[in-house]
């Protein structure tokens, strides 16, 4: 059965990158790759998907909001937010003596347009281990 793409229209600038993002790096791999690396690397802990979820419902909230509602040191909350806003996914604002925190939604979304585009090409490129 032959998968319905779900990506939108805006997405199509992001699947057409010039060929400078498209081509493999010295490594091997394209600039597009290690972006999503990247992206998946912040994405790979539960509190860190919990902050990125909070403030996707929210315009912003405070690090002591944050430190109130989650079990866990606020040095380790602070690591974690350092992670996602190397991702450039979040963006920190010092109001002292507090830090005000918020999605980076143009790069939320750049994210979430290259996670479609990998998750509904698999069938295309066959990635998916045959049965």
């Amino acid at each position: 059965m032959e998968r319905e793409k779900t990506c939108t229209a805006s997405e199509s600038n992001t699947l057409n990158m010039d060929k400078a993002v498209a081509e493999p790096t010295s490594t091997g791999v394209t600039l597009r790759q290690e972006e999503l690396a990247m992206y998946a690397k912040a994405l790979g802990h539960p509190v860190r998907l919990f902050v990125l979820e909070f403030l996707s419902r929210r315009a912003c909230c405070y690090s002591g909001d944050l430190s109130q509602l989650l079990p866990i040191a606020k040095s380790t909350l602070s690591q974690h937010l350092k992670e996602l806003k190397k991702a450039k996914l979040i963006q920190g604002t010092i109001e002292t003596p507090k830090i005000k925190y918020c999605l980076n939604r143009e790069r939320w979304e750049a994210a979430r347009n290259m996670f479609c585009h990998l998750f509904s090409c698999d069938q295309k490129n066959n990635l998916n281990p045959k049965k």
